[in-house]
């Protein structure tokens, strides 16, 4: 089994992302979806505490510092292409306060790993940040009725507030807009995707259509892994980063883009450090975050306090 899986780490090199067992389509099959979870057993090379697998190490590298740590409680993650007019990229990153404190939208510069500026927002977890058409759309608190919501701010208005001293305060335009589920949110061209998280089974996302004025129109549902923490959305693919506990090993998905059943041949899943959340790409290259660097998270299997990157062309 061993000789195999390094046989196919070398033909991930080669083009493919993952090398885990792909499912079979139809309900049938539906508990045989797995993932690749080969590994030394050893301690990680470039993060805290027991090694993910083969195929994550060899795929991704320490990136850019995770700001606000230990304080704050990092999210979402999104890349804003060209946020200055000047082509420079920005990594945005959302993040929960202690004890109903204001929530955080951090900009970090992926080339040097600096934090540009942060802003602060009225309180939510924060768990999700997609960016589309112009808008800023964050994780909103949950309703009255306990139902998700989605929160959006201008992108000019945003840029604005980072670049000014200290940490400024960004309220959100309009009201927020009930949704069926914002545990992550991911933007594409005019689209916002946004999903809700179960640590039981599969759950769904929904598209919505973005208006100029950052109205969503509900589309299309999708079904999503189990525990679903964050997406990326590339040309052709649909990238999942799934989490359940601080003790255990989260998984990457990456499934066909549009598809609605995640359980056809091309599906492929592999293991990553403990406690990942949001996942998005800038530049050419996909980053992923990590909450277990909060305070509330000393017992994590993998106490990570860096984003994680790798070359978008490899996944």
């Amino acid at each position: 089994m061993r000789a195999l899986v390094r046989k196919s780490v070398v033909a991930a090199a080669c083009g493919a992302l993952l090398v885990g067992v792909p499912a079979v389509g139809g309900a049938a099959e539906r508990a045989a979806l797995s993932c690749d979870d080969d590994s030394s057993g050893q301690e990680a090379s470039f993060y805290d505490g027991l090694s993910a697998g083969y195929t994550y190490d060899e795929k991704f590298s320490a990136g850019p510092g995770i700001p606000g740590l230990p304080e704050h409680t990092p999210q979402g993650l999104a890349g804003w292409n060209d946020w200055d007019g000047s082509g420079n990229d920005l990594l945005l990153v959302t993040a929960y306060g202690k004890d109903g404190n204001n929530a955080k939208i951090y900009g970090v510069d992926p080339k040097s790993g600096k934090t540009v500026g942060d802003v602060e927002i009225a309180e939510t977890h924060a768990s999700g940040i997609g960016i589309s058409r112009g808008w800023a759309f964050v994780t909103g608190r949950n309703t009255a009725d306990g139902n998700y919501s989605i929160r959006k701010y201008e992108l000019s208005k945003l840029a604005d507030a980072l670049k000014a001293e200290g940490s400024p305060y960004l309220k959100q335009t309009g009201t927020a807009r009930e949704v069926y589920g914002a545990s992550f949110l991911a933007g594409d061209g005019n689209t916002l995707y946004a999903g809700k998280y179960s640590r039981d089974g599969r759950e769904k996302m929904y598209a919505y259509s973005v208006a100029a004025n950052g109205d969503l129109t509900t589309g299309k549902s999708y079904e999503i892994p189990k525990g679903t923490q964050g997406l990326m959305v590339t040309g052709d693919k649909f990238v999942y980063s799934t989490s359940l506990s601080r003790d255990v090993r989260s998984n990457l998905y990456v499934i066909d883009k549009g598809a609605t059943d995640i359980d056809i041949p091309s599906t492929r899943c592999f293991r990553s450090p403990s406690m990942s959340e949001g996942i998005d790409d800038v530049g050419g290259t996909a980053y992923v975050l990590y909450e277990s660097g909060s305070y509330q998270y000393p017992d994590a299997r993998n106490v990570i306090q860096d984003m994680h990157k790798a070359p978008l062309s490899g996944l």
